[in-house]
Formats: structure tokens, C-alpha cells, sequence
């Protein structure tokens, strides 16, 4: 009867995750699947698997300088925009976790940009950066072609995908302040603790879960990020800022080396995988609950 009775439960749980699981075996197993078979074969101009490849498309990407070009432009990207967007976010949380007249509009002004495409954003970046209209050059008395120029490109992208992320991760941080208890900084103050050393001492390790969640989140958001690189720069000038994901569009989109583009999309899961494993080790030693 105990084993019949947890069959029922077992069953009853599972009916109602089937909607859901449904969802997830069409619109993500069947895809990942998917492209793992077609990262095994050549394909043709529809993507349909033609000869099978084997790992070949994988032998040629790791010897390729191209892919190995890509994922360091990737690399830096990812740094550039998760240690940005984390600062911004947090700063803004900082800066709103008083009351004071305005607060309401303050914290709107701070998480406007998680409610902006990053379509719009890039249309809107452009123009501030273009070399003889925009803002930016205007303000710094300069006459740089800033999204043209290799040297800055890459810096340009990072920012601007920092900037978009800056908003939820605002909210994030925001949401963690308000569960430190503030009787913790009265007995620092009382202490003779600084500023500073409360920062360091006390909101910090506060907000370690918060850190972590955001960090692996941001990592995430910013190994996909693809909009603004298409629409900024188009992966140029040269490779400058060709991102790994942009690599795989265009592999597949403009080259129609669908077998390839997928090796490359299987690649980037296991490095996204592996840094997340990687970050779940390290929240064991640094976060405090």
C-alpha cells in the first residue's frame, strides 16, 4: 500500500510538470539535440545534414585562429561587461538606499535600461559616438570614429551591453541591501568603524548571494549578447569585436556552414557550463548565508 500510495504522489507530481516539461522538451532539449547532430555533418545552403562529418567540424575549429580569435574577443567582452554592470548596478543601489525626496524617480531612472531593447540602445549609441555628430566627441574634444577604430570597438560594445545590465542588476543589489539589518551599522558606527570598513566588512559579505546570483547571471547574458554587436559593428572592424555568438550568425547565415556554427554553439555551452560549475565551487567557500 506505502509503495502504491507513492507511486500516486510520484505520478501526480510528474502530470503536473508535464506542461511545462513539454515546453522545455520543444523549445530546448529537442533544439540542443538538434544541434549536436548537425555539429557532426556538412550540411547544405538549408541546413539540411548532407555527409557526416564526424568531428570534424571540432578539429577544424580548434584549428582555426579565427575561433581562437573569437573566443578571446569573447573573453575580454565578457569581463569588460560583467565587471561594468555589476559596478553600475551597485552603485546605483548604494546611492538609492537612503530616503530622501526623489528617491521613487531616482530608482525608475536606474532600472530604466533593463526595459530598453538592446536594438534601440545600439541605434541610440551610434549616434552619440558617430565621429562628427556624436556626444561623445563633443564633449571630449576629440574626433575618433570610435565603433571604426579597433583599438576601441570592442570597449565601445562592452559598455554599452554593461549600461543595458546595469538596470536588473541594480534591483538585484537594491532588494539585497533592504535584508541587511541596519542595527549591524549602528554598532559598527559605535565601534568607530568608517565608512570604508563598513562597505568592505559588512555590506559586502551581506550581499555575497546576491554577488554570486548576479555574477552568474551576468556571465550568461553577456556570453549571448548579440543584438548590439550586430547592429554597432557587424563583428568589425576586422575580427575586433566578431563575439563568438556573432561568429556562429554569420557562420550560419552568411557562409551557410550550419555544421560548423552548431560546433561552435556546442563549444560555447560546455564553456558557459564549466565556468557556472566553476562559480558553484567557489559560492561554497565565499558565500555567507
Amino acid at each position: 500500500m506505502k509503495m502504491m500510495k507513492k507511486l500516486q504522489k510520484m505520478f501526480g507530481a510528474y502530470c503536473y510538470l508535464l506542461p511545462s516539461l513539454l515546453v522545455f522538451a520543444v523549445f530546448l532539449f529537442y533544439p540542443f539535440l538538434k544541434t549536436i547532430y548537425l555539429s557532426l555533418y556538412k550540411t547544405n545552403r538549408m541546413g539540411q545534414a548532407k555527409l557526416f562529418y564526424g568531428l570534424g567540424n571540432y578539429r577544424d575549429l580548434l584549428t582555426s585562429e579565427a575561433f581562437y580569435n573569437s573566443m578571446a574577443v569573447t573573453l575580454i567582452f565578457v569581463v569588460i561587461v560583467v565587471a561594468g554592470g555589476m559596478l553600475l548596478g551597485l552603485a546605483a543601489a548604494l546611492l538609492c538606499n537612503r530616503a530622501f525626496p526623489g528617491i521613487r524617480f531616482f530608482s525608475t531612472a536606474y532600472a530604466l535600461p533593463m526595459a530598453i531593447a538592446s536594438s534601440s540602445a545600439a541605434l541610440i549609441f551610434k549616434i552619440m559616438l558617430h565621429p562628427s555628430i556624436g556626444i561623445v566627441n563633443k564633449l571630449l574634444g576629440t574626433d575618433i570614429n570610435w565603433i571604426n577604430d579597433e583599438r576601441f570597438a570592442l570597449v565601445c560594445v562592452a559598455l554599452l551591453t554593461a549600461w543595458l545590465n546595469s538596470g536588473i542588476n541594480f534591483l538585484y543589489f537594491s532588494a539585497g541591501l533592504s535584508n541587511i539589518d541596519e542595527s549591524i551599522y549602528e554598532r559598527a558606527s559605535v565601534d568607530g568603524a568608517t565608512a570604508v570598513q563598513k562597505f568592505f566588512r559588512l555590506t559586502l559579505p551581506g550581499l555575497s548571494p546576491i554577488l554570486f546570483y548576479t555574477i552568474v547571471v551576468n556571465i550568461i547574458q553577456a556570453f549571448q549578447a548579440f543584438g548590439q554587436v550586430k547592429i554597432l559593428t557587424e563583428g568589425g572592424p576586422g575580427e575586433a569585436t566578431n563575439l563568438i555568438v556573432y561568429s556562429i550568425y554569420r557562420d550560419a547565415f552568411f557562409n551557410y556552414r550550419f555544421g560548423s556554427a552548431a560546433a561552435q554553439s556546442v563549444v560555447l555551452f560546455f564553456v558557459i557550463m564549466l565556468l557556472t560549475l566553476l562559480m558553484f565551487r567557489v559560492e561554497k567557500k565565499g558565500v555567507k548565508y
